[in-house]
């Protein structure tokens, strides 16, 4: 398509030639002609000179000396992925359900699905117009896919599961496994609580490989719209996670934590049972907390606390080593000082 066209659709101002044709998406080193970029960090400025890319996405302040047509926008990575979206459509669903495919007598399954090999889809579920199961999944009794979602291959939706429209769900996800609860009985033994609760993904969630969510003893654990979740992660029983909030590989939520919106849990974040995160809360990377946080506080640590403190916290532990030959040379001469007198 003309640049004009992409500039268009993207909510773009062009700045240079409008006519060159654009055939494709790309970052600033793998660009080739024919293909629009984008440069959304500073540092990464001097590819620029170097790129191969026909056209740029550059905020409305970022300069360049470089002779290339220019798309002004105020957010260059959020116009670059609008552009990849729009060169990389999402293929339409062809409708089918394959002859080895397992399904109740008792399912409702809407006109238009497609229903991969070897799926099985247990009594009583309900599968939504538009639904895209892949092979190999299991889909328990009593489970509803809402509309358009798509369900890759191994994944399980337990017994009970409510999932949403627009819902993604990657490889080998268990969505409403028992969650873990024992209570111990008067010989010291494990006895397993019952989980008669359920999973609720609500619509435009994406859920990423090899995640669990367990579903609650009672009532439910409810993953908010347009929550998106990596791989690996788990969420614990009768968790609550709030809209838009990101929860970033290997996350471990304990029972009960409660989640706000538009939260940000960085790799390897924990959060002990029966805490709440407030709203827009961001948990850095490796940290855990064991109490609650108000919203909009930026954590650190193990334990975690304010973000700023953490980081002159560790600014004067890498300087430990140097206050320990001050605090000794400053001893000796007060011993020194005390001998004297």
């Amino acid at each position: 398509m003309k640049l004009s066209e992409l500039a268009k659709l993207t909510g773009a101002r062009i700045e240079g030639t409008d006519d060159v044709e654009i055939t494709g998406a790309a970052g600033l080193d793998e660009a080739g002609e024919g293909h629009v970029t984008f440069l959304a960090n500073p540092r990464y400025t001097p590819r620029v000179n170097t790129t191969r890319a026909s056209a740029i996405y550059l905020s409305e302040d970022a300069k360049t000396e470089r002779q290339i047509s220019i798309l002004r926008v105020k957010d260059p990575y959020l116009a670059y992925t609008r552009a990849l979206r729009i060169f990389h459509p999402e293929a339409e669903l062809e409708p089918f359900i394959h002859p080895t495919a397992v399904i109740d007598s008792t399912a409702r399954i809407a006109q238009r699905v497609s229903i991969g090999p070897c799926v099985v889809i247990g009594r009583n579920s309900f599968i939504g117009e538009g639904v895209l199961i892949h092979p190999n999944v299991t889909v328990y009794e009593g489970v509803t896919i809402g509309r358009n979602s798509v369900i890759h291959s191994g994944v399980a939706l337990r017994e009970r599961t409510v999932i949403g429209e627009r819902v993604i769900i990657h490889n080998n996800s268990v969505i409403g496994c028992d969650g873990f609860g024992y209570a111990k009985d008067e010989e010291k033994r494990w006895l397993k609580i019952p989980q008669a609760g359920r999973v609720v993904i609500e619509d435009d969630v994406e859920i990423g490989a090899g995640t669990t969510i367990d579903r609650a003893s009672v009532g439910e654990s409810r993953i908010g719209r347009g929550t998106k979740v990596d791989n690996l992660v788990q969420i614990g029983h009768s968790c609550t996670v709030g809209e838009d909030s990101l929860l970033c590989a290997q996350v471990g939520l304990a029972g009960s934590s409660h989640i706000g919106s538009r939260v940000i849990l960085a790799g390897q974040a924990g959060v002990a049972g029966h805490l709440t995160i407030g709203d827009d809360v961001v948990l850095t990377a490796k940290s855990a907390t064991s109490h609650d946080i108000p919203a909009g506080k930026v954590i650190s640590g193990i334990p975690a606390f304010d973000n700023k403190d953490w980081l002159r916290s560790t600014a004067a532990f890498r300087r430990l080593g140097e206050m320990q030959r001050t605090l000794r040379e400053l001893q000796r001469k007060i011993q020194t000082t005390d001998n004297t007198d």
